[in-house]
């Protein structure tokens, strides 16, 4: 008798752990089943996917039964996206048509989203709206204390997407005030920053892409994002392939699988080859063991290992700039990337080589003294790298004790330094035996 209850003891926790590594089902949610409802009005069947929580990626979809390559994932008709065109379809529309100088595509959805969002139960997308976070992870919404412990070229484009959405409020105020005769209360506290920057990042983080007819009531600026009900719960693996886009004949977007996916496993899709830094910047998340993952190098790190008496110097760098060298260059985990190398080799020629500088940027070898100090100073800055990331891990472990309220964004830099600092000591590796090759 022990023994069975033994057995089945083991089953019950192998079951458990399996129903954890799954993911828990959701459909049962109130927010699901409006969601589901809202969808099958507009002519949204689906039997493939069902909302779960999974253990490591959060909220996402599970395949409800086994899945092959080159099977129809989810097929959303054109009357659950949200595009432009709902926004003109909108009371929003006729103002925004004749409103001088054009609004952005950008705008208009961002203007459309907090609209139906301050609506409430007037909305026909509240049952979306529901589901959407109501915050974001991407560093737009970052403390600065959080930003300045990104590494350096990913702490830069942070700043510049904050500025950014920054001049978008200010240059916009005038086109909010406009919007006052569609409301009852004050369109400076319906349109408030932290609205925009809520409405930016749905938009930035959740859109498919689909290009829209061009309209002349917009600005000149790409028309091409369509936000996905339900498909947009979709998560990211950079290991899978899918093949993505609206299909013409059925008036509907349309997602096909390339790999194959048992029942309640979930189901993911590619947003594209990324590596971590765009990865966090544009979707606010970081990808484990991501292949297309690289640690950057800026230009003043590589610098610092030549002289500022090479009298060649300033002609070396110019060469570089000229050419699109000094931007780009990483480490990866198959060890330093060309672009680096190549950059290296230029700022490691002789006098007497100066000349070859041709040569080098198509990929010839100039000599064997070049080549190993090429590989000698990426080893250098290699390490510099690896104790700076170490240094900055040590940081926001202190930071993670001290600031509660930090804790999500500073444990997405975590990871990203983290998986910085494996790419890195796996190039290390590869230059040092690099290096015992070339002595």
């Amino acid at each position: 008798m022990k023994k069975s209850r033994g057995r089945t003891g083991r089953k019950r926790r192998r079951k458990h752990l399996k129903s954890f590594m799954d993911g828990v089902n959701c459909s049962h949610k109130v927010e699901y089943i409006k969601l589901k409802k809202w969808l099958k009005e507009r002519g949204f069947e689906d039997s493939n996917l069902r909302p779960a929580e999974f253990w490591d990626t959060g909220r996402g979809l599970m395949a409800t039964k086994a899945l092959q390559a080159g099977d129809l994932i989810i097929s959303l008709p054109e009357k659950c996206l949200l595009t432009t065109g709902t926004v003109l379809s909108s009371c929003l529309g006729g103002h925004i048509e004749n409103w001088k100088p054009p609004v952005s595509p950008l705008l208009a959805l961002c203007t459309f989203l907090i609209a139906e969002k301050h609506a409430g139960l007037a909305s026909p997308w509240k049952p979306y709206l529901d589901v959407l976070p109501k915050a974001y992870t991407c560093p737009a919404s970052w403390e600065p204390d959080v930003i300045n412990l990104l590494p350096k070229p990913l702490k830069k484009k942070a700043g510049e997407q904050k500025t950014m959405i920054q001049e978008l409020f200010q240059s916009s105020r005038p086109f909010f005030s406009s919007l006052q005769p569609f409301f009852a209360e004050s369109t400076g506290s319906i349109f408030n920053f932290s609205a925009l920057q809520w409405a930016w990042c749905t938009v930035n983080t959740r859109t498919i892409y689909m290009e829209q007819p061009r309209r002349e009531c917009f600005s000149l600026e790409p028309d091409v994002y369509a936000l996905a009900p339900f498909l947009d719960l979709l998560n990211h693996s950079p290991d899978v392939q899918v093949k993505a886009g609206f299909n013409k004949q059925t008036r509907s977007y349309e997602i096909w699988t390339n790999s194959q996916w048992k029942k309640y496993q979930e189901v993911l899709i590619c947003y594209g080859p990324h590596d971590n830094q765009r990865l966090l910047l544009e979707y606010g998340f970081v990808a484990m063991d991501n292949p297309h993952s690289s640690v950057y190098v800026s230009a003043d790190t590589l610098l610092k290992y030549f002289s500022p008496l090479d009298k060649q110097r300033k002609a070396k760098v110019s060469i570089l700039k000229d050419h699109d060298f000094l931007e780009n260059l990483t480490f990866g985990w198959e060890g330093p990337s060309w672009r680096l190398l190549t950059a290296l080799k230029v700022l490691s020629l002789a006098a007497d080589e100066f000349a070859c500088w041709r040569r080098i940027l198509l990929g010839d070898v100039t000599s064997a003294r070049n080549e190993q100090q090429a590989l000698g100073t990426a080893a250098k800055i290699c390490h510099f790298l690896i104790e700076e990331t170490q240094h900055v891990l040590l940081q926001i472990s202190q930071l993670k004790r001290d600031k509660e309220h930090l804790k999500t964004h500073l444990a997405l830099v975590e990871m990203l330094r983290s998986e910085d600092l494996k790419i890195l000591q796996k190039s290390a590796e590869i230059l040092c035996n690099l290096n015992l090759g070339t002595t």
